[in-house]
């Protein structure tokens, strides 16, 4: 459930009459208990240009960027589906209106909620969003450590917590396919220790604010060339590929207009368990070349702008071996998810295409391993 509440929520009410809509907008707030902790939600719902109602969602206690999802109120009862991540809620409003009770529901495991329709003295200050980092700043670490990984440590990580910018299990090719969001396919002639030697990197912005994700890998590169002393050439070249297109039927995504410049959200939670968040196309089929397949994945949808969608397979043993992951056997469980390529359509609309493609490949002149820090 922690999930849920790193996101700041946008809300699109699909079905309620006028005077029930208004009776739905204002600030609702509730407490989840989940794994001991308790974790404030405000949910401030108004009227949408147009008609109809929308929200934003906030966790008070984590704070969070933008995930769209779905309402529909039907007389007094209320359901929120919220796309990415797996969630849903249904819950009755009360006779007087002051209250929603129901149940939150995150990967089978529900928790009993209320929400309490706020009033100025009650309400919860919400707390104001991270500042994005200046358009022109300068995409350079003020300061950056590089260690050797924890070889207990499972998993590959890179993410942002607050002013950090860290990765866990990372490799220089790790490195590198980030930075230039690349397959490890796409490097060469790069020594042996590239592919196998784990770091683990910490480290801070010259410029405040919180980076987009092209100002991540701009630090990325810069740290590959100060730290690593990386230098390379590009060369063209034609390698099997995947392309994602959009099916027959049209795509099944959310569009996330909540946070344009803010980071996407592509962690996974499990083997074929993945919630996309404020994400373009080309983030998705990055995370999928650099995690999961076995060559590069190239976007050829034509959809631009940020999106909101999960998507659950049943990985076999071709996928995840960048991971280090190890895939278990097939299952004869009716109930287990399809396997990707069909979960792809179902589920998104989307396909991935098997083809023959240019792409460009980075060939390594010259690296070291790390300075000291």
């Amino acid at each position: 459930m922690k999930t849920l509440l790193r996101w700041v929520v946008a809300l699109v009410v699909l079905s309620a009459g006028a005077a029930h809509a208004q009776s739905l907008t204002g600030n609702w707030q509730g407490t989840l208990e989940a794994g001991g902790r308790s974790l404030r939600i405000v949910f401030v719902i108004s009227a949408a240009d147009g008609g109809g109602l929308r929200a934003v969602m906030h966790s008070i206690d984590q704070g969070g960027q933008g995930i769209q999802a779905t309402v529909a109120a039907q007389g007094s009862v209320v359901r929120l589906g919220v796309a990415g991540i797996g969630v849903t809620f249904e819950g009755s409003l009360s006779a007087d209106g002051n209250s929603i009770a129901g149940t939150f529901t995150q990967g089978g495991n529900p928790i009993t909620t209320t929400l309490a329709r706020a009033t100025p003295e009650t309400a919860w200050a919400i707390p104001e969003p991270p500042r994005p980092m200046a358009a022109n700043a300068p995409t350079v670490f003020e300061v950056a450590t590089i260690k050797l990984s924890n070889p207990d440590t499972p998993g590959r990580l890179f993410t942002v917590r607050g002013r950090q910018v860290l990765t866990i299990n990372t490799t220089l090719n790790n490195l590198i396919t980030f930075a230039y969001d690349l397959h490890e396919k796409q490097i060469t002639g790069g020594p042996d220790w590239a592919a196998t030697q784990k770091y683990d990197v910490t480290g801070q912005p010259e410029a405040p604010g919180v980076p987009n994700i092209a100002q991540l890998r701009g630090m990325i590169r810069q740290l590959l060339t100060d730290r690593f002393k990386l230098t390379f050439h590009r060369e063209p070249r034609e390698m099997p590929v995947y392309a994602i297109v959009v099916g027959p039927n049209g795509h099944k995504l959310t569009r996330n207009d909540t946070n344009p410049n803010g980071l996407p959200g592509l962690i996974f939670r499990g083997l074929g368990v993945l919630p996309v968040t404020n994400a373009t196309i080309a983030d998705f089929a990055g995370v999928m070349q650099s995690a999961v397949l076995d060559r590069p994945v190239v976007d050829k949808t034509g959809l631009t702008g940020k999106w909101d969608f999960q998507l659950r397979w049943t990985p076999d043993e071709s996928q995840f071996a960048s991971m280090g992951a190890r895939v278990p056997p097939p299952t004869n469980d009716p109930n287990a998810p399809p396997g990707l390529f069909t979960a792809l359509p179902e589920q998104l609309g989307l396909k991935m295409d098997p083809v023959r493609a240019p792409v460009e490949v980075v060939v390594i002149d010259k690296v070291e391993k790390p300075s000291e820090n």
